[in-house]
């Protein structure tokens, strides 16, 4: 009986937070090195005309690089593998992934891909927005810095001006966290993650990292 009940807890813990196992939850991990955890969220816009955009970023919290700023009319989830799979090929793919578990990221396409490539989930509690706070704060400043500056008469107008805020934000904007230096050059500084050298003291945070693709292939 005892061991029944048991069981019925065990099942309605992998029923809480809209099917996602406990386990999943994100749990108090933090980026020690250089792509070992990502974040990545969605932000909603509208253009002049008033079509949606929808942007995707994708940030390094250890090294507070923007990976990605793609902006479309629409992403499903082949178009959000298509840019991990670029990132990836130039980068090599990080440890973990860290996002809510809104309905893109739990889309069973994007779970396999990362399966796949044993990139690990870190799925955000449900109402705890401060659990991604890289990807909070960094979408915060998107919003304020271009979104609610800029009118986009299109998408090809909203992916030049997104791709040189990117560029600023990462080669001309130092950091106190960074020890004042801007994202570039403190990635650029990073000791690769398993070489044994010692790494940079800043900010330190997390745990392994796993490799899906090498850099440059």
């Amino acid at each position: 009986m005892a061991s029944g009940r048991a069981e019925g807890a065990q099942e309605g813990q992998k029923e809480a937070a809209g099917g996602v196992e406990r386990e999943q939850l994100c749990p108090p991990r933090w980026a020690e090195h250089k792509d070992h955890v990502w974040a990545w969220d969605f932000i909603h816009d509208r253009i002049q005309g008033g079509g949606p955009l929808k942007w995707l970023s994708i940030v390094d919290e250890y090294t507070r690089e923007c990976l990605a700023l793609e902006v479309e009319r629409s992403m499903g989830a082949e178009d959000v593998i298509e840019v991990l799979v670029e990132l990836v090929r130039g980068r090599g793919a990080p440890g973990h992934i860290r996002s809510d578990n809104g309905p893109e990221f739990m889309a069973r396409g994007i779970r396999q891909w990362l399966a796949w490539g044993s990139v690990g989930t870190l799925y955000v509690e449900p109402g705890a927005p401060w659990e991604n706070g890289y990807a909070e704060a960094f979408q915060g400043r998107v919003r304020d810095e271009l979104l609610n500056v800029e009118e986009f008469a299109g998408v090809g107008e909203a992916k030049a001006l997104a791709a040189a805020w990117r560029e600023d934000y990462n080669r001309c904007r130092p950091h106190s966290a960074l020890g004042y230096r801007t994202p570039a050059e403190f990635a650029a500084a990073c000791v690769p993650a398993g070489s044994g050298a010692l790494r940079l003291p800043e900010h330190t945070l997390g745990k392994e990292r796993l490799t899906l693709i090498a850099p440059g292939t």
